[in-house]
């Protein structure tokens, strides 16, 4: 959609266009409007007389925001509620609670001492990297929100122009993504986030077009006009108007495309590629089970052990586990034992403490001390599994040798799991890909972990997500090494990382021998519509020069450019 562009001041960028990561799809354009500028505690903070009373209206704060979230859940949709439920959790938490008061009780006023109880939790969070590191921004607005109650300023929110506008933040909180209203805020922009930020996956479930660490984004003034490209991450600056008519038909046709197409996933010549959904937990199944997909390429297991104070029973993961069987009975479940460790701690079996935890003890290690915990989560699997009609597939995370995945094949077989796989994100994995293959029945590639590794780039700096781009040709080669191991041995590989729901990037991934792809259900018609335009030998053509390419820039407008030229032509035949 297109909407009305008022009067404005030129873009403060200085660039005729913007590009970050993509991460919702669609196109549109709108001008800017800025979110607001959290509240800022007064320069001289007042003595504390009344310690009962400090305490008393910290609490009362932190109450009212926990209440405000829970509301805000109770009318938003199923994605947006877990998030904010999950918020309102955070903002409960006794221990935090306990330090505010015990600052307050040192003499801090109550918003000092909110301030600093965050900034606590909020610095161990952003130690620990990976998915928890990137929930350490969505405490900062949680610390401002309380800390607004206090001081009786406005509750931090969206902007309201009066008019459809372009979102522009440093950074967005769930609860103002999950808030927002399609019909006003046509698309979103920031200058932080990756492709698993809360921003991006709240803005796939609402379909707002978005691009996060956009650099410079912030230097755009109010008012000034925007084309954002969901699915390029290029954002033009006062685009002329046959512009915006091409960008908003291309976007249009494109989910016209999307809708038509279902069933199996297949190139133009019937090259079979299954296409699969991710679940992160029961709370996704019902959407997910309903999805035009052939079963599940990756369920995250780590709902059931994160956030727990003691080890669920293997009672309580059965129970879990056939849930997700029952639903997909008939469809293929690939289910990745637990990946604890790291950014991902786990409360009833702490480890020591690692100087860099994203390169400690994490995923399939965590078995080398606590191995119980491995062989009950298998012996759950597998009771969840015999009674169940869908076939049902196992893999071990953060494998990096073939004796480790020999090691796990040979665990799950005892317990009556058949297939057994191993996940490759560590580039020793994808380099020695033909022998760790041999010890197992499939590979499933974690992009996400795969690119951080590879490039030594923590997933949480915007300023390095170049390096982090799915499309960088040295990520792209070790897919490919991957692939290429599971073709001569006869044996699947898969994506399940991020880059699986790109519909561009997809065809490059068949192309380098890739035989499912596994993405959140809102990507799968997309994905599904892409391949389908597509023949196998023309994949091959676009992996070769995605492969050639000097940069992920470069490679990314090489294959659009291969595509566009090839659905032109067919378009005219």
């Amino acid at each position: 959609m297109s909407v009305p562009t008022p009067s404005s001041a030129g873009a403060g960028a200085g660039s005729a266009s913007l590009r970050g990561i993509p991460v919702s799809p669609g196109a549109v354009a709108g001008p800017v409007a800025r979110l607001a500028a959290p509240p800022r505690l007064p320069e001289v903070q007042p003595q504390v007389t009344d310690v009962d009373a400090e305490e008393r209206a910290a609490r009362a704060a932190l109450a009212d925001v926990a209440d405000d979230l829970e509301a805000r859940a109770a009318g938003a949709n199923k994605t947006a509620a877990d998030v904010l439920t999950a918020q309102a959790m955070m903002v409960r938490d006794p221990e935090l609670a306990n330090r505010v008061d015990q600052s307050i009780r040192g003499g801090m006023a109550a918003p000092w001492a909110v301030n600093a109880a965050f900034g606590t939790f909020r610095d161990l969070l952003a130690s620990l990297g990976g998915y928890l590191g990137e929930r350490a921004a969505d405490l900062d607005d949680l610390r401002d929100r309380v800390v607004a109650r206090l001081l009786g300023l406005p509750m931090p929110g969206l902007p309201d122009p009066g008019h459809p506008y372009v979102l522009v933040a440093e950074d967005l909180a769930p609860a103002d993504t999950a808030s927002l209203d399609p019909a006003k805020v046509v698309a979103i922009l920031t200058e932080r986030g990756g492709p698993t930020s809360h921003t991006a996956i709240l803005a796939r479930s609402l379909g707002v077009p978005a691009v996060v660490a956009c650099t410079h984004v912030l230097d755009l003034e109010d008012g000034v006009n925007v084309l954002v490209d969901g699915s390029s991450g290029v954002v033009r600056i006062d685009p002329a108007a046959d512009e915006v008519t091409a960008a908003v038909e291309a976007a249009r046709r494109a989910r016209e495309e999307a809708a038509s197409v279902s069933g199996p996933g297949r190139t133009a010549d019937g090259h079979a590629v299954k296409l699969l959904v991710n679940i992160g937990g029961l709370g996704d199944l019902d959407a997910a089970a309903a999805a035009d997909s052939e079963g599940v390429g990756l369920f995250r297991t780590e709902f059931l052990f994160l956030d727990k104070g003691t080890e669920p029973s293997v009672e309580e993961q059965r129970d879990a586990y056939a849930r997700v069987f029952t639903a997909f009975a008939g469809r293929r479940v690939v289910v990745r034992t637990l990946d604890a460790g790291a950014d991902k701690p786990l409360a009833f079996a702490a480890m020591a403490d690692e100087p860099n935890p994203a390169l400690g003890v994490r995923g399939l290690r965590t078995s080398r001390h606590l191995p119980d915990l491995l062989e009950r989560q298998l012996v759950a699997l597998a009771q969840a599994a015999k009674d169940s009609e869908a076939t049902v597939w196992v893999m071990a995370p953060m494998v990096s040798t073939p004796a480790e995945a020999g090691e796990f094949t040979r665990a799950a077989r005892e317990h009556g799991l058949s297939v057994a796989g191993s996940m490759v994100e560590v580039p020793a994995a994808a380099l020695r890909a033909k022998p760790v293959i041999e010890h197992c029945d499939f590979l499933s590639l974690g992009t996400n972990d795969l690119a951080q590794y590879t490039f030594a780039a923590d997933r949480m700096l915007g300023e390095l997500a170049d390096l982090l781009d799915p499309w960088q040709p040295a990520l792209l080669e070790l897919i490919g090494r991957t692939a290429q191991a599971g073709g001569e041995s006869g044996k699947p590989v898969g994506v399940c990382g991020e880059a699986a729901a790109d519909p561009l990037l997809a065809p490059v991934l068949v192309g380098l021998g890739i035989n499912s792809l596994s993405m959140a259900a809102v990507a799968l018609n997309p994905v599904r519509a892409a391949l389908a335009k597509l023949t196998l030998a023309q994949c091959h053509t676009l992996a070769e020069q995605a492969l050639a390419a000097s940069d992920a820039a470069s490679a990314r407008e090489l294959v659009a450019a291969a595509v566009r030229e090839w659905t032109s032509a067919a378009s005219t035949e």
